[in-house]
C-alpha cells in the first residue's frame, strides 16, 4: 500500500487528471501529503497539501503574491477573462486588495447580513414548498443552486425577471479557472464576461440614476463608496460585482449540495443532527472541511523562499490544495470521518489571513438555513440515483443529485 501511495504521488500531474480522481481526489491528496507534500509538477509549478504549509503561504503575503497578471497573461491572452480575473478582489495584493475589500466588507457587515436572515428563510421555505408539491427533488437545480443566485441577486438588487442568465455566466467564468482550459471553455468564459459586463453597465447606470438603500443594496453602497470619498473605479466596480456573484454562487451551491449528500451517506450523523438541530453550526463547519467547495488556491513567489524544507525560487507558481489540507491528520484527528460535532475545526475552506473570504458569514448563514430547514421538512430524504459531479478540480460540487423526499 505504501509503495502504491508513493507511485500515486510520483505520477501526479494536475494537468492530466483521471476520471477516478474527479470522483474521489482524497486518496491522491493523502498520498501526496504523506510522500511529496511540496510536489514539483511537470510544468514547473508546486503543489502543496499540508495544512501548516498552506497557513504559512496564506499569511505571508510578501513572499506569496495573489496578483495573477504574470500567471494569467499566457493563459488567457488579451481577453475579457484576463481583464476580469486581474481586476477581481481575490486576485490582487495590498494595497489594491485592501482598498477594494474594505469597500465590499462595508456592504457585508454583520448587521447587514443579520438583516438578510428573514429573507433567506422565506426564500428557502418557498423552494421547499415547490419541491414538496412535485414530490421529488433535483437537489442542485431545484434547491442548492437557486439559493445563492437569489441572495446575490437581492444584494445587488437585480430585478427578478433579469436573473435568468446569472448562474450560466458564473459557471462559464469559473470553469475557465481550471488548471487546463480548452478553447471551447475559454470562449464560453470570455462571452460570459462580455455579456455580464454589458448587463452590469446598464444596471449601474440605472442605479446611479435611482440609488437604492445602501444599508441593503450592495451595488448602491459600492457606487457611493465610503464617507471619506474612497470609491471604486468603473472597471473595479463592474468586475467586482461579477466577483461577488461568482464567489457567492458556486461555493454556496456546493456547500449545500455537498452537505446534504454527506448527510445522506453518513446516516448516523444525519440522525444525530435531526435529533439535535442546534448542532447545525458545527455541522456546517464540518461540511466545509470534509468536502470543501473550493479545493484549490494559487500564489506566486516574489522572492526565494523555503517551504516545508524545499527551496522555491522567485517566480514559482504555487497551488494550495485546500481539500488536502482540510484532511491533514496533523490538524484534524480522524480526518476521513465526517463528524458534525468536530471541534475545534480550523478548516481552510474560506482560506485564512488577508484573503480570508469576505462573504464567509453570509455563506455560513445560507448553508445553515438551507440545510437545517431541508432536514426538518424532509428528514427521510435520500439520494435516489447516481449523483453527477461537476467534472472540475478547483470547485468540488455536483451538477445534479436526484433525491427522493419520502
Amino acid at each position: 500500500m505504501n509503495a502504491d501511495a508513493k507511485a500515486l504521488a510520483a505520477s501526479f500531474d494536475l494537468e492530466k487528471l483521471t476520471p477516478e480522481f474527479y470522483d474521489d481526489p482524497y486518496p491522491t491528496y493523502r498520498a501526496l501529503r504523506e510522500n511529496e507534500p511540496v510536489k514539483r509538477l511537470p510544468n514547473g509549478t508546486v503543489f502543496l497539501t499540508r495544512y501548516d504549509d498552506l497557513v504559512t503561504t496564506y499569511k505571508n503575503t510578501k513572499s506569496f503574491s495573489s496578483d495573477k497578471k504574470r500567471e494569467f497573461a499566457p493563459k488567457y491572452g488579451d481577453t475579457p477573462l484576463y481583464e476580469h480575473h486581474t481586476t477581481s478582489l481575490v486576485f490582487n495584493d495590498p494595497p489594491a486588495h485592501t482598498r477594494v475589500r474594505r469597500l465590499i466588507m462595508g456592504a457585508l457587515s454583520p448587521r447587514a447580513i443579520a438583516g438578510m436572515e428573514s429573507d433567506i428563510i422565506k426564500l428557502v421555505d418557498g423552494l421547499l414548498d415547490a419541491v414538496a408539491a412535485k414530490g421529488a427533488c433535483e437537489l442542485i437545480e431545484d434547491f442548492a443552486a437557486s439559493i445563492p443566485i437569489e441572495v446575490i441577486g437581492n444584494l445587488l438588487d437585480v430585478p427578478h425577471e433579469e436573473r435568468g442568465p446569472l448562474r450560466d455566466w458564473s459557471l462559464a467564468i469559473l470553469g475557465a479557472l481550471e488548471p487546463v482550459v480548452s478553447p471551447e471553455v475559454a470562449a464560453r468564459g470570455n462571452k460570459a464576461v462580455t455579456d455580464f459586463l454589458s448587463y452590469l453597465q446598464t444596471l449601474v447606470a440605472r442605479r446611479r440614476d435611482k440609488p437604492g438603500n445602501p444599508e441593503r443594496d450592495v451595488l448602491t453602497r459600492l457606487i457611493q463608496g465610503e464617507e471619506n470619498g474612497e470609491r471604486l473605479t468603473e472597471k473595479e466596480l463592474l468586475h467586482n460585482c461579477i466577483f461577488l456573484l461568482n464567489a457567492g454562487h458556486e461555493t454556496t451551491t456546493n456547500l449545500i449540495g455537498n452537505g446534504l449528500v454527506a448527510l445522506d451517506r453518513n446516516r448516523d450523523q444525519k440522525r444525530r443532527l435531526i435529533g439535535s438541530p442546534d448542532m447545525i453550526k458545527t455541522a456546517v463547519e464540518e461540511m466545509l472541511r470534509y468536502e470543501s467547495s473550493n479545493q484549490l488556491g494559487n500564489r506566486m513567489t516574489t522572492e526565494k523562499v523555503e517551504l516545508g524544507g524545499v527551496t522555491l525560487e522567485a517566480g514559482t507558481s504555487v497551488t494550495l490544495c485546500i481539500g488536502a489540507a482540510n484532511r491533514d491528520p496533523a490538524q484534524f484527528p480522524d480526518p476521513e470521518s465526517f463528524d458534525i460535532a468536530r471541534t475545534p475545526n480550523r478548516h481552510l475552506a474560506f482560506a485564512t489571513g488577508a484573503h480570508q473570504c469576505a462573504g464567509m458569514a453570509l455563506a455560513r448563514l445560507e448553508g445553515a438555513i438551507a440545510i437545517s430547514r431541508f432536514l426538518a421538512r424532509f428528514p427521510d430524504y435520500a439520494v435516489s440515483g447516481q449523483p453527477v459531479r461537476g467534472g472540475r478540480v478547483r470547485f468540488r460540487g455536483f451538477l445534479s443529485v436526484p433525491c427522493a423526499l419520502r
